[in-house]
């Protein structure tokens, strides 16, 4: 095996946001008035906002199916507005210790760098922007809405591997820190999928998925061959 693309997630596996999108989740859909425990709001996170929120309201609200998704719209917009404020002004907004060097440690073995998220463009744009990633620091990013179907689905990565030259997906690692990217990571056929227990799942929670999991993002390198 010989890892050519890394496709990494953003928030919880390469960027800390101190709860930031499960706050802003709650935060949305009380606007409209629906009340979610958080348990589960973190079990939705990986899938793309929009169908997120769809999930929830089928499960915690009692909308008829033809409203849900009229106010799924709705408390998108509201949870955008929310986290996209949050990322622009919050302190806690961080990478994870160690990603930048990841990141350049990967790319000077020759392995490129991609960030795919459940967020859509106009989200990751504020967060990129915040903390300075550039293409100097990652090769390329896919947000689920430039996608026909986002997370659990391949196509996130489809789109990554197409944007980064590679045709086979042996070739690429998929790290995350929820069963949506794990899932996706499977669905593409990568060579390597790795979960990250510092996220929103524990590791006891993914362990029942039988990947490799790590506790430092640092501990990736090894295992993509560019210790």
């Amino acid at each position: 095996m010989q890892i050519r693309l890394t496709v990494f997630d953003v928030a919880g596996t390469t960027v800390f946001d101190d709860d930031g999108v499960i706050d802003s989740m709650q935060s949305a859909l009380a606007s409209s008035s629906v009340e979610v425990p958080r348990a589960a709001i973190k079990s939705v996170m990986g899938l793309p906002k929009p169908a997120a929120i769809r999930q929830l309201l089928g499960s915690h609200a009692a909308f008829p199916a033809l409203e849900i998704d009229d106010r799924a719209g709705e408390i998108h917009r509201a949870f955008v507005q929310l986290v996209t404020g949050r990322y622009r002004s919050d302190p806690m907004i961080r990478p994870v210790p160690g990603a930048d060097d990841v990141f350049r440690r990967l790319r000077a073995a020759g392995i490129q760098v991609a960030l795919d998220t459940g967020f859509s463009r106009e989200i990751l744009d504020v967060l990129l922007a915040r903390l300075g990633w550039d293409h100097d620091v990652v090769d390329l990013t896919v947000t689920s809405d430039e996608v026909e179907q986002g997370r659990p689905h391949p196509h996130l990565i489809y789109r990554a591997m197409q944007l980064a030259g590679i045709g086979d997906p042996r070739d690429v690692a998929k790290v995350g820190d929820t069963p949506a990217d794990i899932e996706e990571g499977r669905a593409a056929g990568c060579g390597l999928v790795v979960g990250v227990t510092y996220g929103t799942h524990s590791r006891a929670e993914l362990e029942r998925f039988e990947v490799p999991l790590i506790d430092r993002l640092t501990d990736l390198l090894p295992l993509v061959g560019a210790a």
